[in-house]
């Protein structure tokens, strides 16, 4: 079974192929992704890994979280199930969506 990974606080200068690097040690990197600004492109300093073996994805979070990669201490952990977002822009925030 395999387990999709966050890594947080990246340095904006690693690349997919370094974050891919770095998690192959423990085991079978299905994919890399460093999410990016839909406007500039730019890394937004997170990414997800997908390995293809969860108790390696497991040692992987418990020995990479907290090392500094670039002079920065990354976060590790399992990636939680992205949350649904209402398609109407701060309709929470109004009291639900309204239909005009």
């Amino acid at each position: 079974m395999s387990i999709i990974i966050y890594v947080g606080n990246l340095s904006y200068t690693v690349s997919e192929s370094e974050l891919k690097d770095l998690f192959t040690p423990y085991g079978g990197v299905e994919s890399a992704k460093i999410i990016s600004d839909r406007y500039t492109g730019n890394s937004r300093g997170f990414g997800f890994v997908e390995m293809s073996d969860r108790s390696g994805g497991e040692q992987a979070i418990s020995e990479l979280s907290g090392k500094e990669i670039y002079g920065r201490k990354i976060k590790v952990s399992e990636a939680r199930p992205k949350r649904e977002r209402d398609s109407y822009r701060g309709a929470s925030s109004r009291g639900g969506r309204r239909d005009f």
